[in-house]
């Protein structure tokens, strides 16, 4: 070999060799529609009553496992060990009385036929039950049958429910659980008195609902000053003497809407009689209620907490029980969604959007009232707060544009905070390589001020001439913000949009009229959804704003969405065909009038020749004969939020008039919000495929 053929050879190794170096981590963490999901999912946080120790739920990629930290360190452990992506959910932690156990409910809730969601189709079956393990570690145990445990704050029993009935159990293994006593009506909603000698619930009862008292040394149940209303979400005082709770008027069908009035009443637990300490001055309650974790707490020197719409957003109160006295400990045009009372009842920690209406951040308020102190400044979200028992330590959920939901924490007082099991956001997740969100702020033709979040290419210019996707929120009590969300399904919608982005795609993600986030005028919009789909004009009104953006091909617009984001994709495509050039279409609703006539009423009070008639002519079953663009519908078959049949329906009507383009992805036996990581991985490369092939071609 002469030197000149050397030289030739040795420069190329060399060469190959740097570009192996450099290349490789590129090469390995492309972005995929896998690396972009691969993420573990936090859920669930739960403190100990004991000790600085804290439990939350990952997700990771479908496989569902209790993890556990203790103070100082908080170094983070899998206590569980569940291995497979089958679709059982892992949720509803408690701990037992002395902080050494761990009860949670493992698999889905029955369906109005009795059957537990089984998206693997498993042939032998599956359950939802209750099940215990040891916080040292160990095999779990099964206790039963059931879901919504509540422990006893004395001793290792428990309490949960079952088919209308609530049960009881020792938390010890081989614990032989039964039915604690029979009762008329759903029993549900039970809690323990301080002392554990006896249970408060609610006996549900159609058109009124009672609480009632049952008393482990007599065996007897007393009711708390029955009435023709609806009385729920009972707290005991903590001498145990009292009990406070919440009543709707009977007859009211309570919406998640909301648009009812409630009052707060104080009930002696002796002579069961209650009397009246506030009513909500007008019709704003219902949502209040429904949607908050704790809607009610009983907290230091004989105060209420609860939350309240009536001064027209959602807020934090605090009442004296003795003198009637209340003030607002969260005043403002903003919204409050999670908060935490400290276990000595003075502190309440929580998360709103004071200040930076499309995030999320903590703050904390002494809970009989005084100036509210922010905890967590920044550019990021924060959620689901709670204190630990001895050092009063903040632990929460996080996430930013770029990182995922983490669990972290820090000191009360303030300052910095770190996550907490950083090592679960893999290697392989391109962080690097997302897009930050830009808020956008548009008009609607009638006037309402709409809020988006718009994801542009690296590198995206003007003159591009880019297809573009709008994305819609389900719910639609739901709110889009510029990060990663706080929910688990939205989670993954965000990864969708990263995905779309990076595929090249201009994605504006669109929280409509009707969500959550800008207060009850706009939650309450008039005429929304089967009374009208005033909504949708602030879906077109996207669909300009793209048009007119310099990046975007105006011709080349997509809409995707699930639930109610479905339902607002067909529309689109019904009413809109020249506009919207293709959909993806997730479980949909496509036939309001159908859903009030399976679902008496369908959640929105579908009743009545007039509203069956509008119900109809707002849903995009009424404009199908206009639907000319391509779509891909996504349903699963057990889905128990969105009957299947609205799927079913709609592409009979397509597929009798021929003239739009139908494509289907079914799933048998998979549930509204998909339960197997490998399922969304499919349906997301289902929709970008589709939308590659009517948008960019």
């Amino acid at each position: 070999m002469n030197l000149t053929i050397f030289k030739q050879r040795f420069s190329s190794f060399w060469l190959i060799i740097i570009l192996f170096v450099f290349l490789t981590p590129y090469l390995a963490y492309s972005f995929t529609l896998e690396a972009v999901m691969s993420y573990a999912f936090p859920s669930n946080l739960v403190s100990s009553p004991s000790r600085d120790l804290v439990v939350w739920v990952f997700n990771w990629q479908g496989k569902r496992n209790i993890w556990i930290a203790k103070g100082p360190d908080y170094k983070a452990l899998q206590l569980t060990g569940y291995t497979l992506d089958d679709g059982q959910e892992l949720g509803q932690l408690a701990f037992n009385f002395d902080g050494t156990i761990i009860v949670y409910v493992r698999g889905g809730s029955a369906n109005k036929s009795g059957e537990y969601p089984n998206p693997t189709s498993d042939p032998e079956g599956v359950e939802q039950a209750v099940w215990a393990i040891k916080m040292e570690g160990g095999e779990p145990w099964r206790i039963g049958l059931g879901s919504n445990p509540v422990v006893s704050p004395v001793e290792n029993l428990v309490t949960y429910s079952l088919r209308r009935k609530i049960y009881l159990s020792s938390i010890e293994e081989d614990s032989k659980p039964k039915v604690l006593f029979e009762a008329r009506g759903r029993n549900t909603q039970q809690t323990w008195s301080p002392d554990g000698s006896k249970l408060a619930f609610v006996s549900y009862r159609e058109d009124h609902s009672f609480i009632g008292i049952y008393d482990f040394e007599k065996k007897s149940i007393s009711w708390i000053s029955p009435s023709v209303d609806k009385d729920g979400y009972p707290v005991w005082s903590p001498c145990g003497k009292y009990i406070a709770f919440i009543r709707i008027p009977g007859m009211v069908s309570v919406s998640f809407r909301g648009g009812e009035k409630f009052s707060l009443m104080v009930a002696d637990v002796e002579s069961g009689k209650a009397k009246v300490i506030w009513e909500c001055p007008n019709k704003t309650g219902g949502f209040s209620q429904y949607y908050p974790a704790q809607t009610l707490r009983w907290a230091a020197e004989g105060h209420l907490v609860f939350y309240s719409e009536h001064e027209k957003w959602m807020h934090l109160y605090s009442i004296s029980v003795k003198n009637g006295k209340i003030f607002s400990l969260t005043p403002g045009e903003y919204e409050v969604e999670n908060s935490f009372l400290s276990p000595d009842g003075k502190t309440l920690v929580f998360n709103s959007n004071s200040g930076d209406i499309d995030r999320r951040h903590l703050w904390s308020v002494p809970a009989t009232g005084g100036k509210a102190r922010l905890l967590t400044p920044g550019n990021g979200l924060e959620w689901a707060p709670v204190l630990t028992s001895e050092s009063k330590d903040l632990v929460f959920l996080c996430s930013t544009a770029f990182q995922p939901a983490a669990p972290a924490v820090m000191k009360l007082g303030g300052g910095n905070w770190r996550l907490i099991a950083p090592e679960v956001i893999p290697k392989e997740f391109p962080k690097k390589e997302l897009v930050e969100p830009q808020q956008v702020i548009f008009k609607a033709p009638d006037g309402f001020e709409i809020h988006g979040q718009l994801f542009l290419p690296k590198g995206a210019k003007a003159g591009d001439k880019r297809p573009a996707v709008i994305f819609m929120h389900g719910g639609p009590i739901r709110q889009m913000l510029l990060g990663w969300h706080m929910r688990g399904y939205y989670h993954n919608a965000y990864a969708m949009n990263q995905y779309m982005a990076h595929k090249g795609y201009v994605v504006l993600s669109v929280n409509f009229r009707s969500g959550i986030g800008y207060g009850y005028d706009f939650r309450r919009a008039p005429n929304q959804g089967p009374r009208g789909a005033y909504e949708y004009q602030d879906i077109v009104a996207a669909g300009r704003y793209l048009q007119n953006l310099p990046e975007v091909n105006p011709n080349k617009i997509g809409l995707w969405g699930g639930s109610y984001g479905g339902y607002l994709t067909a529309l689109g495509l019904a009413r809109d065909s020249e506009l919207f050039a293709a959909g993806v279409d997730l479980h949909g609703v496509h036939d309001w009038s159908l859903r009030g006539r399976r679902r008496s009423g369908g959640g929105w009070g579908i009743r009545g020749e007039d509203l069956m008639s509008s119900a109809y002519q707002s849903s995009p079953v009424a404009d199908v004969d206009f639907w000319t663009s391509p779509v891909l519908f996504i349903h699963g078959d057990d889905d128990r939020n969105v009957d299947f049949v609205q799927t079913t329906d709609i592409v009979q009507r397509l597929r009798k008039l021929g003239k739009a383009h139908v494509e289907l992805f079914i799933i048998p036996d998979e549930v509204h919000g998909f339960l197997l990581h490998k399922i969304w991985l499919k349906v997301y490369e289902a929709a970008a495929d589709f939308f590659d092939r009517f948008l960019k071609s």
